[in-house]
């Protein structure tokens, strides 16, 4: 009977720990939770461009995944439907969440056919595409911050996150915890390659995580803004 009790007293105990040890372990995480960086705080509102749709677009507000596919939208949609598949798939029943695509005036028809294409079995209600003139664009595109800049066709292969208050977010330094170790060079994260897809599948994916999580933090009052502050600082102290 004593050996019955005893083990029962056991048992009872690592019920009762087991909770308390998955909290401690958790509170580590969240007190050493960083935000995704803000490596650009001037990204320009799209108020001159148009979309295909009656509905007012703006990135105000929205988390945004930002692409540019250029005079020949079709010629992209190998990007596209990796984009559609890998992220916007994931992301599209989080809140305020948006694809933001900019391509020229008189893309429309061509446009049209990419929908086709890459909404085979939906509506992807929180896709847009805007239009604009050759100009608007190239200005648009420098208000983002890149390593690239677009091609002649006025398209590239990266998309950019932009978040509710129009800062363009990545990573001050996209090295990995291993990479660190190793004394690798430091280097800077401003967007995804949509053709790569381990970058949108694996760091970009990610980020947008990271991302969220800071908004659902803010909702509940959890989330201490001098670690946004701190990204500006380092941004602009790269500049």
């Amino acid at each position: 009977m004593k050996t019955n009790n005893t083990k029962r007293n056991i048992v009872l105990g690592i019920l009762f720990f087991l909770p308390v040890a998955f909290l401690l372990m958790l509170y580590p995480a969240k007190h050493n939770y960083e935000p995704l960086n803000i490596v650009n705080s001037k990204v320009l509102e799209i108020d001159k461009f148009y979309s295909d749709i009656q509905d007012t677009i703006r990135l105000k507000d929205h988390i945004t995944v930002l692409g540019f596919l250029g005079q020949s939208p079709l010629s992209n949609s190998i990007a596209a439907s990796n984009l559609k598949e890998l992220v916007y798939d994931k992301f599209k029943g989080f809140k305020k969440f948006q694809v933001v695509i900019v391509v020229p005036e008189g893309t429309e028809n061509e446009v049209s056919e990419l929908k086709k294409e890459i909404n085979t079995y939906e509506d992807l209600k929180f896709w847009h595409y805007i239009f604009g003139t050759p100009g608007e664009i190239k200005m648009f595109h420098n208000s983002l911050k890149s390593k690239n800049k677009l091609s002649a066709n006025l398209s590239s292969q990266n998309v950019f996150i932009v978040d509710k208050d129009l800062n363009q977010r990545g990573r001050i330094d996209g090295r990995e915890k291993k990479d660190i170790e190793a004394d690798k060079p430091a280097f800077s994260v401003y967007s995804y390659n949509m053709i790569e897809v381990s970058d949108i599948k694996n760091m970009m994916s990610a980020d947008m995580r990271v991302l969220f999580t800071e908004y659902r933090q803010k909702r509940k009052g959890k989330f201490d803004d001098s670690n946004t502050r701190r990204s500006k600082e380092l941004n602009q102290n790269n500049e």
